[in-house]
């Protein structure tokens, strides 16, 4: 008969064995798995070839997700992946990739003869931005009127790229030199300024003890001035 000591020892043995065993295989079954895992490399900027070309050794495909318009990657290259680089996958799993279309082609509008607060709103509706404003005297369009475009309307652009202007000032005009009206009368100074097409001017009238009424005490612009037909002028009168 087995004493109860010996019995108690290989009990305990036969336990040990069980729990020895199943650890073992644990960690060895997590080596197996490990050594399956593979470390996904960066696919950005690759063509959809060249991604599975460089996967196929590892027994990984490359599914195209989807198509998207990016200016930063080009045409048919690799936009994203899903998983990231770095990730580590089993073999027999696919990567998805987004294949980027380049930058979005877009055709130019015409914005000529309108005015640039019109022509930037038409480029930002299309996708498009307002460049270069260059201005330039023309009697060919009135002041603030768009006289030429770059690119051209119909030219076909990337997606917020700029459109550069080229604006009339409008016709040149006459500049005339402001006289000297102070102390000179007023009536004989208005029917000069009509004579001479000089018909936007407005008039204060302040009272002077020592000073008859009707003389020219201020003016603006002052005397010596270079103005235009269009400007404003203002005189102080006695009254």
């Amino acid at each position: 008969m087995t004493p109860p000591r010996t019995k108690n020892s290989i009990l305990f043995y036969a336990l040990l064995y069980v729990v020895l065993f199943f650890a073992a295989a644990n960690v060895f079954s997590q080596l197996i798995l490990r050594g399956e895992l593979i470390n996904l490399p960066d696919l950005i900027g690759l063509s959809i070839e060249e991604s599975r070309a460089l996967l196929s050794s590892k027994m990984i495909t490359v599914s195209i997700q989807e198509f998207r318009f990016d200016g930063r990657i080009k045409k048919d290259r690799i936009l994203s992946q899903d998983p990231a680089k770095g990730s580590r996958i089993k073999p027999r799993r696919s990567v998805k990739v987004v294949i980027s279309r380049g930058s979005e082609q877009i055709e130019v509008p015409r914005v000529e003869g309108r005015s640039l607060e019109a022509a930037a709103q038409l480029l930002k509706a299309a996708g498009l931005r307002r460049g270069r404003v260059s201005q330039i005297q023309s009697p060919q369009a009135a002041a603030g009127r768009i006289l030429a475009q770059h690119p051209p309307a119909g030219t076909i652009a990337a997606r917020s790229s700029t459109v550069d202007f080229l604006v009339s000032r409008g016709d040149e005009e006459d500049r005339y030199i402001m006289p000297d009206l102070i102390e000179k009368k007023f009536q004989a100074v208005i029917r000069r300024l009509k004579s001479l097409e000089f018909n936007k001017y407005d008039v204060s009238y302040v009272y002077y003890p020592d000073l008859g009424p009707g003389i020219v005490l201020k003016q603006s612009p002052i005397a010596g001035s270079l103005i235009l037909k269009r400007n404003q002028i203002h005189l102080e009168v006695s009254k």
